[in-house]
């Protein structure tokens, strides 16, 4: 269950964003205790100009190594399981692919378990 978005700068390395979507689902098994195989990715590489951030927002100085991460997931975490997703992936970026933390934007939405259809049409999660 959780739909992952990552977007970056095109990078020269081809093996980079995919390493990205290997953190990112290891900090979500980690963090929040997603299932082993429930890894679903959209990674997308971008010109330039077609990521904008504001390179100050909040005090804090980001760079064209921006990472955007977006998940979708079903309700239910904590505060506190969601802030150690952050610092997991935030830490493992640093870690992995030499990604500044300041660069590690993550934005989680939540949705009802009823929202997710796995395939042959069904809402596998609908109570």
């Amino acid at each position: 269950m959780p739909l992952v978005r990552i977007d970056i700068r095109r990078h020269p390395d081809p093996n980079h964003l995919q390493t990205i979507g290997k953190v990112v689902y290891g900090a979500l098994r980690s963090a929040i205790n997603v299932p082993e195989h429930d890894n679903f990715q959209v990674l997308t590489e971008h010109d330039g100009e077609r990521l904008v951030y504001d390179p100050q927002y909040l005090g804090i100085a980001r760079s064209d190594e921006q990472v955007f991460i977006q998940i979708t997931l079903s309700e239910g975490r904590t505060l506190d399981q969601k802030k150690l997703l952050y610092k997991t992936i935030a830490e493992g970026l640093a870690s992995e692919v030499q990604v500044r933390p300041e660069d590690v934007f993550i934005n989680l939405v939540e949705v009802k378990k009823e929202n997710w259809s796995f395939g042959n049409g069904i809402a596998q999660y609908a109570l």
